[in-house]
């Protein structure tokens, strides 16, 4: 049985981190980010493009889970309202793969703290601070596991997920 990891948190909290050692840690495993599916410049959010990278993620995530070569299949994205995760999970072929969906999640300051690091290394746009500290509040109403990423290494989480299949 495969198993497919739907990890969703806010932008800083550790997503794409956390999934690249979680591909390390499990066997057969192959990741994809939901940002690769819609890396645009200039970046829009229509309705079109929106019903356009759910459809690519859920093209992509299927053949994952139809390929024989894969076990464990890593997906994450910010997923901030339950809507977007019952619409992926629609389009999905779950036969014969257990899901496990997980938020991370972390406390103001710590994401205040790795968002102003990555904007001061040029990472991120200074607006990212607060658009994701708005966030915080609504992971706390969806229908995932919570893991607090606050105070734990990227190799601690990665253990945490991991244990959950």
């Amino acid at each position: 049985m495969k198993t497919l990891y739907l990890i969703g948190g806010t932008m800083g909290v550790g997503k794409t981190t956390v999934c690249r050692a979680l591909k390390k840690e499990l066997p057969n495993a192959v990741f994809l980010d939901g940002d690769w599916c819609w890396d645009a410049d200039p970046f829009q959010v229509t309705e079109e493009t929106k019903e356009m990278v759910l459809r690519n993620v859920c093209f992509m995530l299927n053949n994952f889970i139809h390929c024989s070569a894969y076990e464990n299949v890593i997906f994450c994205w910010v997923m901030h309202e339950q809507a977007i995760i019952d619409r992926i999970r629609r389009d999905l072929d779950e036969e014969g793969c257990k899901t496990i969906t997980v938020s991370l999640v972390a406390d103001e300051s710590n994401l205040r703290k790795r968002l102003t690091e990555d904007v001061n290394n040029g990472l991120r746009s200074a607006d990212v601070i607060e658009r994701s500290v708005a966030r915080i509040e609504m992971y706390k109403k969806l229908n995932t596991i919570k893991i607090d990423t606050s105070g734990k290494t990227v190799g601690e989480i990665a253990d945490m997920i991991g244990q959950l299949s």
